[in-house]
């Protein structure tokens, strides 16, 4: 039996000083090659699980397992742990000023011995796989570009390019296509799930927009304040279902719900 790429059992967590639970009492399994949206408002915990799940954050309750690891609740994860799982940015989280090989070589640090990382000292094999993540990618012509000087479209291919040459068998995307107009989102999703798919990568998106997570997710989990709504097969997803995740208002009182921060 195929293990599971992740394994959440009552998980919880706040933000210190916050008057309700970012997570809230989350329970759920991943399997390995799967493509999961989380769907839900700003505010609903998405980002936070994601973070959790990448082994960035601490102090929380529950059992967490990603990749067959079991977290603890009071560090988070040592980087060198993290080299499986790949992470993508909403603000594309690039080094500006650097150039667009260079930031997809940075994939490939959690690859290297420490001395080679630390010297800056790249293998044959890292810029043969930098070359060909940029190809898939399509921006093989902007290697020698600077990151500052390119659009948002093309930013997030460098992004996605960076993760794919860590050769992850995990890869979490933040809000990928927030900042882009429709068209382009919808080409950098079809982009980020093919790759992953044809590398056998299991992918967890979130994301705010229904029509792009039932477009590009075989399973989406409805959030709202921490805690999950739904969790449904793609084609098994309601109308119905998708406008009570956005309805602010309590239907017993009327009262707009808080929505956690």
């Amino acid at each position: 039996m195929m293990q599971d790429a992740i394994h959440i059992d009552d998980l919880s967590f706040g933000h210190h000083g916050a008057e309700q639970r970012a997570i809230d009492q989350i329970s759920l399994n991943i399997a390995a090659g799967d493509c999961v949206a989380l769907l839900g408002p700003s505010g609903a915990g998405k980002t936070t699980l994601l973070t959790l799940l990448d082994g960035r954050l601490r102090d929380w309750q529950g059992r967490v397992s990603v990749l067959g690891t079991p977290f603890e609740p009071t560090r988070a994860l040592p980087l060198a742990k993290r080299a499986d799982t790949g992470f993508i940015f909403q603000e594309f989280a690039l080094v500006e000023r650097s150039t667009v090989m260079r930031n997809v070589l940075n994939g490939r640090l959690g690859r290297m011995p420490s001395w080679r990382a630390l010297l800056g000292n790249v293998s044959k094999s890292d810029m043969d796989i930098a070359r060909s993540t940029l190809s898939d990618c399509g921006i093989a012509d902007l290697a020698d570009r600077r990151v500052d000087s390119l659009s948002g479209g093309q930013r997030q291919r460098v992004a996605i390019a960076r993760c794919l040459a860590q050769e992850p068998k995990l890869i979490f995307a933040d809000e990928p296509v927030s900042n882009l107009d429709p068209s382009r989102a919808a080409d950098i999703l079809t982009l980020l799930t093919s790759a992953a798919q044809a590398r056998g990568a299991t992918t967890v998106f979130s994301s705010h927009q229904p029509e792009l997570a039932r477009r590009f997710a075989d399973r989406i989990i409805g959030m709202r304040n921490g805690r999950i709504v739904f969790d449904v097969a793609t084609r098994d997803l309601t109308d119905d279902a998708t406008a009570a995740l956005y309805d602010d208002t309590d239907p017993a009182s009327g009262a707009r719900l808080k929505v956690v921060s």
